[in-house]
């Protein structure tokens, strides 16, 4: 078991800051992959690297799967012509993804995208793109999958950055540290995010299991019931576009994003205002990721660490 003390593990909020400080720094250089070569490939990737691979691929004629359905998609879909595998260590289910879908025999190209130079998955691939990261508390995936989109996306994380600290801490502070002490959250994104709700929720459930609800959609998905049984004690959090229509004007906040923001923009504003909720709850995370990253071990045959860093 790692030596960090849990309780010293950073909030998300302070994650996302380093890792846009990380992508604003001339130094580090983001991986140029040509997108397009693939006629029909097939994105596979578990949890918010699921979600990663379906924002890098959307505007082409990508198939997508997880780790449950991958088999069943490169069957039902003939004319799948690689296969891109997401995942940022490269290991858990990458390798035994990678391994069945050689052992499957077909002669199309098997890519992986990781931020691990020694990932596991490594051997059954022909080709590895690695990306930057930082090292930063198991689950967290900010800096990894950041980067992912931004790869692909190309948007400015200085801007991103500053808009954070201009606009963002502004319109938290205004509506007042209470914005954390709600039950549950209901968060609107802009129909064009409709890609990163399962990040968003995904983020919530890690960090806060079933101790906080929530619940991410769009405008549009937002009028069919999901306000049909009111709640007094939820925040209508909504993000790029302000909310005319549900929960009372004092359970609402509204949070702008930048100027033409992209995916990497509402994913690190999201994380950011997910992280100042963290930062004024109960730990739940640091309180139990000690025993998870242990219990893993039952599942995935190792001890997880607390701390990422990859090779």
């Amino acid at each position: 078991m790692s030596k960090v003390d849990p309780k010293t593990l950073m909030n998300l909020d302070e994650c996302v800051i380093n890792a846009l400080r990380l992508f604003a720094d001339p130094k580090t250089k983001l991986p140029k992959m040509d997108f397009g070569r693939f006629a029909r490939p097939l994105i596979v990737g578990s949890g918010n690297a699921a979600a990663t691979g379906r924002i890098m691929f959307a505007d082409i004629d990508a198939v997508f799967a997880d780790e449950s359905t991958y088999e069943d998609r490169l069957d039902a879909v003939p004319d799948i012509d690689a296969v891109v595998i997401v995942s940022a260590s490269g290991g858990k289910h990458a390798p035994i993804i990678a391994e069945a879908l050689r052992d499957q025999g077909r002669d199309i190209p098997l890519v992986l995208l990781t931020c691990n130079k020694k990932a596991e998955a490594k051997e059954d691939v022909d080709e590895m793109i690695v990306f930057p990261w930082n090292p930063e508390p198991y689950t967290y995936n900010t800096s990894t999958y950041m980067g992912m989109i931004l790869s692909k996306m190309r948007e400015n994380p200085k801007a991103i950055l500053r808009h954070i600290r201009q606009v963002v801490d502004p319109a938290l502070q205004e509506f007042g540290p209470h914005f954390a002490g709600f039950d549950a959250y209901f968060i609107l994104v802009p129909e064009r995010f409709d890609l990163i709700r399962p990040m968003l929720s995904t983020k919530f459930v890690e960090l806060f299991g079933r101790q906080v609800a929530r619940d991410v959609f769009t405008k549009a998905q937002a009028m069919h019931a999901t306000t049909l049984v009111p709640s007094d004690t939820e925040l209508f959090l909504s993000f790029g576009e302000e909310n005319a229509w549900w929960g009372a004007a004092e359970r609402r906040l509204y949070i702008p994003l930048p100027s033409g923001a992209g995916h990497a923009a509402i994913m690190a504003v999201g994380y950011y205002v997910i992280g100042k909720i963290q930062a004024q709850k109960v730990p739940f995370f640091k309180m139990n990721v000690q025993a998870y990253c242990k219990d893993a071990k039952r599942w995935f045959g190792k001890e997880l660490p607390m701390i990422v860093k990859y090779g």
